[in-house]
């Protein structure tokens, strides 16, 4: 049995994913950390990542030590991870992420990487597997379904990418962590997808002490 493809992220209580973009070689790039709008881009999403970094199972998976909070987000993080058989991602938050993840990358799945840019299969320690897909989204998801086998497919970002598959009809079902911060400017989760095309039904809604957790489903109108 397939399958659910779904993705799952945090929001800006005034409907941002991400700040203002920067280049995705100077976000880690030591030489640009003085840089203002560098600065302001990690403060910003360090700041709406904030809720993540006490839990016990994201200090663990990212190698940042021992201990951490357990509870409702701690539980709802290991769920995600759980369900997830393989993930897809974007060219730009791959190109953000490789400086930054550590050498045992947090994924722990095969991840499908839509691309133009034609590389080999890069493995890294713990499970990973980025594999880079040069034809589009749909055969990118039919790697990741097949990867995947009886899990979930969860489309990790960014947010042009988590765009073009709710726009493609095959989303199943997705979360968002409402976090009280307001950005006022950056990059929208809903921007550029049609509201004609899509039904949702919330089918959960719970909030710890940092963040509130939605779950909605994706049917078509």
């Amino acid at each position: 049995m397939a399958g659910k493809v779904f993705f799952s992220v945090t929001m800006s209580l005034d409907g941002f994913m991400a700040p203002e973009p920067v280049p995705p070689e100077d976000a880690f790039s030591p030489e640009k950390q003085d840089d203002p709008r560098v600065r302001r881009w990690r403060s910003r999403w360090a700041e709406l990542q904030a809720w993540a970094f006490p839990q016990r199972w994201f200090r663990e998976n990212l190698k940042l030590g021992e201990g951490g909070e357990e509870g409702l987000d701690n539980d709802i993080a290991r769920a995600t991870y759980e369900r997830t058989g393989a993930s897809v991602m974007g060219k730009r938050m791959f190109e953000v992420g490789e400086p930054a993840w550590p050498e045992e990358a947090p994924f722990h799945t095969p991840v499908f990487v839509v691309t133009h840019t034609r590389r080999d299969p890069w493995e890294r320690p713990g499970g990973t597997t980025f594999h880079f897909v040069n034809d589009g989204i749909g055969s990118a998801l039919d790697k990741a379904r097949e990867a995947a086998r009886d899990r979930d497919v969860r489309i990790a970002g960014g947010v042009e990418t988590i765009q073009e598959y709710l726009d493609s009809g095959v989303i199943d079902e997705f979360s968002i962590t409402l976090a009280p911060v307001l950005f006022g400017t950056g990059i929208r989760l809903f921007d550029r997808v049609d509201p004609d095309r899509l039904s949702l039904a919330q089918t959960g809604a719970d909030a710890s002490s940092r963040v509130t957790h939605l779950t909605y489903t994706v049917g078509q109108r």
